[in-house]
């Protein structure tokens, strides 16, 4: 059980640390807007399509959910990591939150399709 924890957290905190520390600013946006969707879309077919390839692979179900929450939470953090360098558009925690909300969805979308 440690390992597998260890599995999952590890590449959460190394995002984090990340995406808190390299920050130069921050964005001033709104909640909603067409940017909002496409994080939220782009998150959920990454997450499905990253937990397809790991049911393909014969991994585990927890293993599934793991690899493809993180690898789209992942790329939802490195695209802001690179939005906060100067000249950018700032990290925006609420682009962050629509990227984890679309992996939930994309994850969720797969499992209850393909069970």
């Amino acid at each position: 059980m440690t390992q597998k924890l260890s599995f999952a957290i590890r590449p959460l905190c190394i995002v984090l640390i990340a995406g808190c520390s390299g920050c130069t600013h921050f964005a001033n946006d709104q909640w909603t807007g067409k940017d909002k969707a496409e994080h939220f879309v782009g998150s959920a077919v990454l997450a499905a399509a990253s937990t397809a390839y790991g049911d393909h692979q014969g991994w585990s179900e927890a293993r599934n959910r793991s690899f493809g929450l993180l690898f789209s939470v992942s790329l939802g953090a490195a695209k802001e990591l690179y939005d906060s360098r100067d000249g950018g558009s700032g990290w925006s925690w609420k682009d962050f939150s629509w990227d984890i909300a679309g992996a939930a969805v994309g994850y969720s979308a797969y499992h209850l399709t393909h069970n």
